[in-house]
């Protein structure tokens, strides 16, 4: 459990909407929970600062206000039912994540499988895994609670490396026209 919350009142102005967007989507990025209508909440610590203070900015910049308040529940229901939201939507992300794995995982088996063994298809591979990586990596920084779908999430990317490595083994093989290549 967190010693407590900061919770965001966002006013922005209605126009132009490139603010609201863009306050949004750094919200968002930061994994901040949606309470309703211009409020959000992130736990009370440190790795949340930067997201915070980059939200007051494009705030500022978009001539509106934000108000930041610590807070904590009521009680320890409170405190642990915005936990629970919290982690609802970490679950949901790593959910999100698992499914793409699963995605490039059928991708190079059906590369595989029609034997396209070309260094461009790697390379597309290789983007796809790269890109699964970053989201990983910011999934991983804003799970600050530890919600159980992150190990399975880390399992499952270690698998789709491994078989993006041996995909390249074939794409090697195959232009090389070594033994063992794919016919």
């Amino acid at each position: 459990m967190t010693d407590g919350w900061l919770v965001l009142l966002v006013r922005i102005p209605t126009e132009p909407s490139r603010h609201r967007v863009a306050v949004w989507r750094e919200l968002r990025k930061a994994g901040a929970l949606s309470l309703g209508q211009g409020v959000w909440a992130v736990p009370a610590l440190p790795i949340f600062e930067a997201a915070v203070r980059r939200t007051t900015e494009l705030v500022e910049r978009a001539e509106g206000e934000v108000t930041i308040l610590q807070a904590s529940g009521r009680g320890e229901a409170d405190a642990a039912r915005l936990q629970a939201l919290y982690d609802e939507a970490r679950r949901a992300e790593w959910i999100e994540f698992l499914a793409d794995c699963g995605k490039f995982e059928a991708e190079i088996a059906k590369e595989i499988r029609i034997k396209k063994f070309t260094l461009a298809e790697l390379e597309e591979e290789e983007q796809s895994l790269d890109r699964l990586r970053r989201w990983h990596r910011d999934l991983t920084s804003r799970d600050v609670f530890g919600t159980p779908e992150a190990a399975q999430a880390t399992a499952r990317l270690k698998d789709c490396a491994a078989r993006c490595e041996d995909y390249a083994e074939l794409v090697f093989r195959a232009l090389h026209q070594l033994p063992g290549a794919p016919k």
